[in-house]
Order: structure tokens, then C-alpha cells, then sequence
């Protein structure tokens, strides 16, 4: 993928806060800083990489994409057009562009409906007119995504969990969709499974030039998969850099700590590897530190870190890094003058 992409999907300072209420009037006492500011863009063509352990907002970022949840805050320009507030009606067009594989196969699928009844649906609510009729379209989508075209009268309930993902796959593909946010694509399916669902995302975006957001908490599947790889924090991204760089030289703490505790299943590969445990729990959303969110688990962090917050500023080519004491920085970036730092 050049760099020379065009950008699909910008998103601006988004933010979105759940509020919390109380008593019988609801009066606001606080709200749930679920996303909180984030600004990053994805390139026709390219996989982003969402990761995080949970409740960092990955999932709430990917539903205020595809506009499942209205914004707070921020923009989110879809080909250049705003769609932050964007009406339902004026949507609907849309939803044709943008799609989501779920995460849960099991309860993202009616058990009332037939496979065809299912994967079929996005034609009907969208007047979709095939030129051999709905039934067939159906049928070559499932084909295409490894089930048999005869399953077309089955219920969810008769496959098992990767065929059930692949029927959701199915129904996100059948409008043929310019950006898929896949939520946690494989995490609720067999080891044995996985490697066969993301080999399918990866053929079918090479077969149909589909852009992907990718949410997921395990790294390993992400660096299979992203061309770059955002890290979120709290609600925020402390890292974004290309999937190599991200991987062999990780900038920010919070990184270098998950990449720590990815299992490695050759004894030789562990020689030498350190695990990094980090100190005490994540903090409340309701209430997170303030200035940088790591500073209350990080080993590096100093005074500044308390009071100055780190912006998203680059420290190598297309690599940035919300950190006043970096790891892996080239010599002649700044660390812990947040002043003298270049904004990104």
C-alpha cells in the first residue's frame, strides 16, 4: 500500500462521554470518558490496527465510526464528507460504504432467521436490485467466504462458531462495503479457527480493495493482519506507527509492555525477554489521572508526567508517540520537553 493513498476515513478529536445520572430528576454527576480525543486517519486500501486491553474504548470507537453511537465531541469525515451528526435517513445511503463484523458470533445473528434470510437483508433494507435475483447474490457470497451455497435454508443454530462468523463476514459483504470495522473479528473463536478467519479477511481484501479498521486485543493476530497499528490507552492513542516499526521498536511504555507479555512459543525466542508486570489496576474512566493517563503504572514516569500532558508528536518517520520519556527513540528526539516537541 503506498503512502500516496487516499484518505477514506479521518477522524478528528473524537470524543464520546456516557453520563452518569442520579436520583429521580437524572441530574448528571459525572460521565464515562469512554473515548476521549482521538485523531487518526485510514487510507483506501490499508488495515488499521485498534488494540488495547478492555474497557479502553476500542469497541466505542469503532460504533462511533460506522455512526452505531453519536459523538460527543470530534469529526468523522467519511470520503471528505462530514457524517458526525449525519441524520439516520441521510445515513442509510452510506451503510452501503460502511459495515461491522461484531464480535460475538453468536448473538450478532437472529436465531429466527435462515442463513439466506440473513445475509440477504442488507439487499432488501437497501432496495438492492441483483441481476440473477437475491438467492443467487447470497449464494456466491457464501461461497466466497468458505460455506456451502446449500446452507442458504439453515438456521444459525446448526453451524459452529467460525462458520457463524463466516455468515456474518457474508452479510458485511454483501453491499461490497469501501471500509469494514471488524470488532474483535476472532476472539470469541477457537485457536484453530482464527488463523482461517483472518486468512479470509486478508484474501477477501485483496480480492474486493477493502479498507479495514481492525479492533482486537491480541497483538499477534494484529501484526498478522495491519498495515499500522494504533495503540489505545484510557480512551486515548499513546502509539501509532506502520506494523514493523510498532512492533520491533515500540516507543511508549504502555507498548513495550504488551508486546512484553505476547506468548512466544519458541524457548529460544524467550531467551532474553523480559516480562514487564505492570503495577496496580487500570484507573475509572469516570475519573482517569490527569496529564498523561499511564503515569500511575508507568516505571518512567517523572513530575512532568503528572502535570504536562504528552501530545501524539512524531519521533520517527510515520511513527508517533504520546511521551515525555520514550523508549526506543532516535538520539536526536527530544524526551521530556514537551515544549520543544513538534506537534503531529
Amino acid at each position: 500500500m503506498s503512502e500516496q493513498s487516499e484518505t477514506l476515513l479521518s477522524v478528528q478529536g473524537l470524543e464520546k462521554h456516557f453520563p452518569i445520572t442520579k436520583g429521580l430528576i437524572k441530574r448528571q454527576v459525572g460521565a464515562v470518558k469512554a473515548v476521549d480525543g482521538l485523531d487518526f486517519e485510514v487510507r483506501t486500501g490499508e488495515t488499521l490496527g485498534l488494540v488495547g486491553e478492555s474497557g479502553c474504548g476500542k469497541t466505542t470507537t469503532g460504533r462511533l465510526i460506522t455512526r452505531l453511537l453519536e459523538p460527543t465531541g470530534g469529526k468523522i469525515l467519511f470520503e471528505g464528507r462530514d457524517i458526525t451528526h449525519m441524520s439516520q435517513g441521510a445515513l442509510r445511503p452510506l451503510r452501503r460504504d460502511m459495515q461491522m463484523i461484531f464480535q460475538d458470533p453468536y448473538s450478532s445473528l437472529n436465531p429466527r432467521h435462515t442463513v439466506g434470510a440473513i445475509v440477504g437483508a442488507p439487499f432488501r433494507i437497501q432496495g438492492v436490485k441483483t441481476e440473477h435475483g437475491t438467492k443467487k447474490a447470497v449464494q456466491d457470497i457464501l461461497e466466497l467466504v468458505g460455506l456451502n451455497p446449500e446452507h442458504y435454508n439453515r438456521y444459525p443454530h446448526e453451524f459452529s462458531g467460525g462458520q457463524r462468523q463466516r455468515i456474518g463476514i457474508a452479510r458485511t459483504l454483501a453491499l461490497k462495503p469501501k471500509l469494514i470495522i471488524a470488532d474483535e473479528p476472532v476472539s470469541a473463536l477457537d485457536v484453530s479457527i482464527q488463523a482461517q478467519v483472518v486468512n479470509l479477511l486478508e484474501d477477501l481484501q485483496n480480492e474486493l480493495d477493502l479498507t479495514y479498521v481492525v479492533i482486537a486485543h491480541d497483538l499477534s493476530v494484529v501484526r498478522h493482519i495491519s498495515d499500522r497499528v494504533a495503540v489505545m490507552y484510557l480512551g486515548k492513542i499513546v502509539e501509532l506507527a506502520e506494523s514493523k516499526s510498532l512492533y520491533e521498536t515500540p516507543m511508549h511504555p504502555y507498548t513495550t509492555a504488551l508486546l512484553s507479555a505476547v506468548p512466544v512459543p519458541d524457548v529460544k525466542g524467550r531467551a532474553g525477554r523480559e516480562r514487564i508486570r505492570l503495577q496496580g489496576d487500570v484507573p475509572s474512566p469516570l475519573n482517569p489521572p490527569p496529564a498523561c493517563r499511564f503515569h500511575t503504572r508507568c516505571w518512567k514516569a517523572q513530575e512532568i508526567c503528572k502535570t504536562v500532558e504528552p501530545p501524539l508528536a512524531e519521533m520517527a518517520t510515520g511513527h508517533r508517540v504520546a511521551c515525555h520519556f520514550p523508549e526506543n527513540a532516535p538520539k536526536d528526539a527530544v524526551q521530556g520537553d514537551p515544549a520543544t516537541q513538534v506537534p503531529a
